[in-house]
């Protein structure tokens, strides 16, 4: 039996010449990451063991949460992460100013790659399967293991194919495409198991499409979110990645558990409503308006220079409606200072959003975009839980860059069709 991309990425890593679902293999790391929430943890379990850093290249501390510091238990955990950025003389490590949303720099920044196994302490560490990595989150205290030896333990996953075929209609991107398979499958329907993209429809995939998708993989529950490598792929990865990598495909006869056909011709735009990402309904299929109260514009999952452009086309020439406030947050500074150029910020604040510097803020509730009893907020962000962007009783949809921008416009959940 042949190897699927997982496979083949884990038994690379634990010297071996294959592995299997199931097995129990320790693994060489490519990249360990944590921001400034998990790394605290992290850098105290590193001291307990009394070692030295095993690979300064090989770490990326990213301060990007609570950044910059909303109070002084915020600024009190970016102190611990700066100075031992400082001591270990740590090559990936972004300060205010240099720093990005980690889903989005690393990629960016060619520090990921294909054929890498990567961890982090930060559950969306998946979004580097877009670039044909295997890449997962991992608790603290793993991390800090990591950071000392380099190694850490995985059981091999299961792995689920998922066929795209067709061609993606001109409203649909990777948010809609996670969300539908997310409310295919559900929350917990590919738990501990890798989804592995394939079929003709991968090549309808901008890279910003896949990274969303790949960014939504644990939303399923999933280990990691793999697509093939492809000439899309090696575009985006050539013009960013220095060093040598070496990609990876499926074997003819590798191993899935399940298959999950989707035609992406016959995506429409989707909205997960409260309070899980599995609760995915079509917008054409709303039947009462639903107003909204905010908007968010940004994110690991939807803070890249496409998911700007595809907003500011929408929002040029328009406003917000009058009761609605919208944030927008591009995701690393290169992003930012090419929307400058583009002219988008200007449409931003023209429309009568709210900028901000990258950061993760409001996603996890963090700072910014807080809300109240009772609001309601559509997001291009990744999760929906009860109370995480505030009040238990506020509610969170979540949706892609068109389906924001125009509901921003309308003061209620919307298509770009309707503005």
């Amino acid at each position: 039996m042949g190897m699927n991309m997982s496979e083949k990425i884990l038994a690379k890593h634990a010297g071996q010449d294959s592995v299997s679902a199931g097995q129990l293999v320790t693994c060489k790391l490519d990249m360990v990451l944590a921001n400034d929430i998990t790394a605290p943890p992290s850098i105290a379990k590193f001291n307990e063991i009394g070692r030295p850093v095993f690979d300064k290249d090989k770490i990326a501390l990213v301060p990007d949460h609570f950044q910059p510091a909303k109070d002084i238990k915020s600024a009190e955990l970016a102190k611990i992460v700066r100075d031992f950025a400082k001591k270990h003389h740590i090559t990936h490590y972004f300060e205010q100013g240099r720093v990005g949303i980690e889903h989005v720099i690393l990629p960016e920044k060619g520090i990921v790659a294909p054929g890498m196994l990567t961890i982090g302490a930060d559950s969306h560490t998946c979004t580097y399967g877009a670039v044909n990595g295997f890449a997962t989150g991992v608790g603290s205290t793993d991390l800090g293991a990591a950071m000392a030896t380099g190694e850490a333990w995985f059981k091999v996953p299961e792995a689920i194919k998922v066929e795209l075929t067709g061609k993606k209609p001109a409203n649909i991107c990777g948010k809609d495409v996670i969300l539908t398979l997310i409310g295919r499958i559900g929350v917990d329907g590919a738990l501990y198991k890798s989804l592995e993209f394939a079929g003709d429809g991968v090549k309808e995939l901008t890279m910003t499409d896949r990274l969303t998708i790949s960014n939504m993989a644990i939303e399923a529950g999933a280990k990691a979110g793999i697509f093939p490598f492809d000439e899309v792929t090696k575009a985006y990865v050539d013009a960013r990645v220095t060093k040598p990598y070496t990609p990876v495909e499926p074997d003819a006869d590798a191993s899935y558990v399940q298959t999950v056909t989707i035609d992406l011709s016959e995506l429409t735009p989707v909205v997960s409503f409260p309070h899980l990402p599995e609760n995915t309904k079509a917008v054409k299929d709303i039947k009462e308006p639903i107003e909204i109260d905010q908007v968010i514009i940004g994110s690991c999952t939807n803070g890249r220079l496409e998911d700007m452009e595809i907003a500011a086309n929408i929002l040029k020439g328009h406003k917000v409606a009058d009761r609605v406030r919208c944030i927008v947050i591009p995701g690393s500074p290169a992003i930012y200072k090419e929307s400058m150029k583009r002219g988008y910020i200007d449409t931003f604040i023209d429309a009568g959003c709210a900028v901000s510097t990258p950061t993760c803020g409001p996603c996890l509730g963090g700072y910014m975009g807080i809300m109240t009893e009772g609001e309601r907020c559509v997001s291009t962000t990744n999760r929906n839980f009860r109370g995480r962007m505030g009040d238990v009783t506020s509610e969170v949809y979540l949706a892609g860059p068109f389906v924001a921008a125009a509901s921003a416009i309308l003061g209620r959940i919307a298509t770009p069709e309707e503005v």
